[in-house]
């Protein structure tokens, strides 16, 4: 008997994300299911949401495809189904990690934090490079082999801070740009450019404690809440669309620094949420809102 060869394997499926959002009315689901049906994919998971205050209806599937379908098909042949609906939509690989850079100052909780989370692999991202107007974090970032940054800032050279700035996220094809605690206001022109791909943490205080020291004007009112937000930036200072928030409750006992320890832990968490949900794509923007599907 002559020996068989063995059956080779079949080819890996591809994973992809669709997103999108249009004014909401009837059959939109059915033409979405029903194009992904007709071109040999899979929905494994889909999630959808309509907004009666705006009138908009947003959703997120996550479908696998057939080895011989590309991103660039797909694209390509869903054009008709968003054009016949009036969608603002996107189709990305599943697999594919986010390239992030990461923006920072003086204080590097949550730039250690999101570190960390990249390199085990608990955020689909890829550090591409880190930011910074000191160097106090050089040493930090080089420990992860991650390309630093050192971008003084003044007020009389921020035109050509931001020009460096973005002449990098450029360079590195950067997808989105987390300040992760830089205490620097960018500018309108900024703001703009990177509209919809830039996240801000910020504790949760204002705008009742703004300035110096929150966490010590939170303890001399005898706050009983820690809190942080994570939002897009926008020209409006703190105002973007909100992402993620998180809370902490906190007694009559616990000291100024105890306080601020608590609120640095607040702030990773909820901006290590955002990125995540970002990179993966469940975020779509809704006005001065966002719809989640965590």
């Amino acid at each position: 008997m002559s020996e068989q060869s063995p059956r080779a394997a079949a080819p890996a499926a591809g994973q992809y994300v669709l997103t999108l959002s249009c004014p909401d009315k009837r059959g939109i689901v059915h033409a979405v299911s029903s194009y992904l049906f007709m071109t040999g994919c899979n929905i494994v998971d889909s999630q959808q949401f309509g907004d009666q205050d705006t009138g908009l209806f947003f959703m997120r599937v996550h479908f696998s495809a057939e080895a011989s379908v590309t991103l660039e098909k797909l694209r390509a042949s869903f054009a008709a189904v968003g054009d016949s609906f009036a969608m603002d939509w996107q189709i990305h690989r599943a697999e594919q990690k986010m390239r992030v850079l990461l923006m920072v100052s003086k204080f590097g909780h949550c730039l250690n934090d999101l570190l960390f989370r990249a390199r085990i692999g608990a955020l689909p991202v890829e550090i591409v490079a880190v930011v910074s107007n000191h160097t106090d974090f050089a040493e930090l970032v080089a420990s992860y082999d991650i390309p630093f940054h050192h971008i003084p800032v003044t007020k009389e050279t921020k035109p050509e801070a931001e020009a460096r700035l973005l002449q990098i996220v450029r360079e590195e094809q950067v997808e989105l740009v987390v300040l992760a605690r830089y205490m620097q206001v960018l500018s309108d022109d900024l703001c703009k450019q990177l509209s919809g791909r830039i996240i801000n943490i910020h504790h949760s205080f204002l705008p009742s404690f703004k300035g110096a020291k929150p966490y010590h004007q939170a303890h001399a009112r005898g706050v009983k809440l820690i809190g942080a937000t994570a939002h897009y930036v926008t020209a409006d200072l703190d105002e973007g669309p909100i992402i993620e928030q998180e809370v902490e409750r906190v007694s009559h006992d616990v000291t100024p620094d105890q306080l601020v320890a608590i609120g640095r832990d607040v702030e990773c968490q909820a901006l290590a949420r955002a990125v995540k949900w970002h990179a993966e794509h469940r975020i779509l923007l809704n006005g001065r809102r966002t719809v989640v599907f965590a």
